[in-house]
C-alpha cells in the first residue's frame, strides 16, 4: 500500500493517526482545510499536506489521486455547534463525505469512516449495540447517520471496500482544549491547569464511554493492515461507563482545588452512553486497552508538558 490519505489529518484523531502511520513508514497525504485542525500538529512529520476542504470536489480529487486507503475523519464536529448552524454541518458532513466517496470510487480506494455514537440519540437503552434502533436528536447526529448510509450504499452499489466506525468520547494528547466546542476532558484539564472553575451542564450524572486515543488509532491501523471490510457500523468503545461526577472525583485527586459550576442542560446532549464491545472485540481481539485513570494521567501529563503547542489556535466558527 503506497499512499494513504487522512482527511482531517491536522485535527486531534487525524494527527495522532498520522504519527503512528509515519512511524510504520507509510506514505501519507493529509487533507485539511484548517478550520479547526492545526498545521502545527504536522510540524516535523514527514507527510504531504494539502490545504483543501472536502467540500471542494475538484481539489479534493487531485489531493486523493493515487491513494489506496482513505481515513475519512474530516467533519464539522460538535452537537451544540450543529444546533446553531445545521446547514453548515450538513454541507461538510454529508456533501463532503459524498465527495470523498466519489473520489474513492474513482480511484478504487478503501475508506474508513468516522461516525458517532450520537446516532443513538433518543434510544436510552444501555449498553449500546449496533443492532439497536437509532434516533438522532441533533443535526450533527443526523449528518453522521447519513454518512453511514452513504458508506453502506456505496458498498452495495459500487463494491466500495469500507470500515464504518462509530466513535464515542475519544480523548488524549493533541486534542484542542481552548475553544467553545472543545470536548469535556481536554476542556476541563485545561481549565484546571489554569485554576479555573469547570462547568457541568446538568446534574453531572450523565455518563460517557470515554475512549483513549491510542486504542482508537491501533484499531484504525489494524483494520487497514488486515484489509478488513465491514460497511455495517462498528461501535468503537470498550464498555467503560463514567459519569461526569465520577470523572470530577478522579480529577480532584490530581487538582485538589477543583471547583464546579453546574449549568442548565444543553439541547441535544445525550444523557448516557456506553458501548457493548462484543462486535468490536470479535473483529479486533488483540486491541491494547489502557484503563481510564491511567489514560487520564497520560493526558494530563501531556497537557502540562505540551499544552502550549495546541492552545490559542484559530477560533472555531458557529
Amino acid at each position: 500500500m503506497s499512499r494513504i490519505a487522512i482527511t482531517g489529518g491536522a485535527g486531534f484523531v487525524g494527527s495522532n493517526l498520522l504519527k503512528s502511520l509515519v512511524k510504520r513508514n507509510y506514505e501519507v497525504v493529509v487533507v485539511d482545510d484548517l478550520s479547526s485542525g492545526l498545521k502545527s500538529n504536522l510540524h516535523g512529520i514527514k507527510c504531504e499536506f494539502r490545504e483543501v476542504s472536502i467540500e471542494d470536489f475538484s481539489n479534493l480529487r487531485n489531493a486523493l489521486d493515487d491513494c489506496q486507503y482513505i481515513f475519512h475523519l474530516a467533519a464539522r464536529g460538535s452537537v451544540p455547534r450543529s444546533v446553531k448552524n445545521p446547514r453548515a454541518t450538513f454541507e461538510v458532513n454529508v456533501s463532503g463525505t459524498m465527495n470523498v466517496l466519489e473520489c474513492a470510487r474513482t480511484f478504487g480506494a478503501s475508506v474508513a469512516f468516522s461516525s458517532s455514537s450520537s446516532v443513538y440519540g433518543a434510544n436510552v437503552e444501555l449498553p449500546k449495540s449496533e443492532r439497536m434502533w437509532l434516533a438522532p436528536l441533533t443535526p450533527y447526529a443526523a449528518s453522521k447517520l447519513t454518512g453511514e448510509s452513504l458508506i453502506q450504499s456505496y458498498a452495495s452499489s459500487y463494491g466500495l471496500k469500507a470500515m464504518n466506525y462509530r466513535f464515542f468520547n475519544i480523548f488524549g494528547p493533541w486534542q484542542r482544549p481552548d475553544h467553545d466546542y472543545a470536548a469535556v476532558i481536554p476542556k476541563w484539564i485545561w481549565k484546571l491547569m489554569h485554576n479555573e472553575t469547570i462547568e457541568i451542564f446538568g446534574d453531572g450524572n450523565q455518563s460517557r464511554d470515554f475512549t483513549y486515543i491510542d486504542s482508537v488509532v491501533s484499531i484504525l491501523i489494524d483494520g487497514m493492515e488486515r484489509e478488513l471490510h465491514h460497511p455495517d457500523p462498528i461501535n468503537l468503545a470498550f464498555g467503560t461507563k463514567k459519569t461526569l461526577k465520577d470523572t470530577v472525583e478522579i480529577l480532584k485527586a490530581r487538582f485538589p482545588g477543583l471547583k464546579v459550576d453546574y449549568l442548565p442542560e444543553r439541547l441535544g446532549d445525550v444523557k448516557n452512553s456506553q458501548n457493548n464491545p462484543e462486535k468490536l472485540f470479535s473483529l479486533f481481539p488483540n486491541v491494547n486497552l489502557i484503563d481510564f485513570e491511567s489514560a487520564l494521567d497520560k493526558t494530563i501529563d501531556w497537557y502540562r508538558e505540551n499544552g502550549k503547542l495546541i492552545a490559542n489556535g484559530p477560533p472555531v466558527s458557529n
